[in-house]
């Protein structure tokens, strides 16, 4: 679902109006990671890191040399324990913190916000800056894996991020969300809009998986069909659970 990204992105660049956000870009670009994984740097004197990134020396040292300038590591958060963004913890040499839900770590409230991954956290600043993980993308959308409602969760991750109002969202993928109430209704019309294309095309009586992918995600390159595929399994099982699925779909 992630178009073609023409905006460059700086490797290292501090947040637009907050100078106490740096974003150290990984070098790991792809269909999945888009220009590469976002490791963050959040305040000074100690800062704290979020998503240390993947095992990769070269972004490591950038995101340990960074922090130097910093006042060093106060503590490391992580949204999610996708490879891409815990790889380099054994680089770092510092082990994240055990997250509870509503608890704040050096000044940022960690909530939960399943449906990307079932252990997913995004954590908001005071001034309501939202790091968004996986959850909210800078370009695209993301990817959601049929793992028992998660893509019901996932839409009410969204609805709860969307109603906290956010300043500003620092993506685990992608550049800086200026206009968070935008993105977030985009987020969310798109899956919706995914959904009634599938009830548009049962309720004709499709009811060839394949068929169905070609048509409802028909929009989506080639190199990324076999996630669209497993996001379909997404949608049939949230309509599944919904009570809202044929009993006669096919393969």
């Amino acid at each position: 679902d992630n178009p073609s990204m023409s905006d460059e992105m700086k490797p290292v660049e501090e947040a637009p109006g907050h100078p106490e956000i740096l974003r150290v870009m990984a070098d790991n670009p792809g269909p999945m990671t888009l220009s590469g994984t976002n490791t963050y740097l959040y305040g000074n004197d100690p800062c704290w890191v979020l998503d240390p990134g993947p095992e990769d020396a070269a972004h490591v040292e950038v995101v340990r040399a960074e922090s130097r300038r910093r006042g060093g590591i106060g503590g490391v958060l992580v949204s999610h324990s996708h490879n891409d963004h815990t790889g380099g913890i054994d680089m770092l040499g510092i082990e994240p913190v055990a997250i509870d839900a509503g608890l704040v770590y050096g000044g940022m409230e960690a909530v939960p916000t399943p449906g990307h991954a079932t252990d997913h956290f995004c954590f908001f600043t005071e001034d309501g800056v939202c790091f968004s993980g996986d959850l909210i993308l800078g370009w695209g959308s993301t990817y959601v894996p049929p793992d028992g409602g998660s893509l019901a969760a996932y839409m009410d991750s969204l609805r709860l991020i969307r109603d906290r109002e956010p300043t500003l969202i620092c993506p685990g993928h992608g550049p800086w969300i200026t206009d968070p109430a935008a993105k977030v209704t985009e987020y969310i019309e798109h899956r919706e809009s995914r959904e009634n294309g599938l009830l548009e095309a049962l309720g004709r009586g499709e009811r060839s998986r394949m068929a169905l992918l070609d048509e409802v995600w028909s929009d989506v390159h080639e190199l990324l069909r076999p996630a669209a595929a497993v996001v379909l399994e997404a949608h049939l099982q949230k309509l599944g659970n919904e009570g809202r699925l044929p009993a006669d779909l096919g393969e």
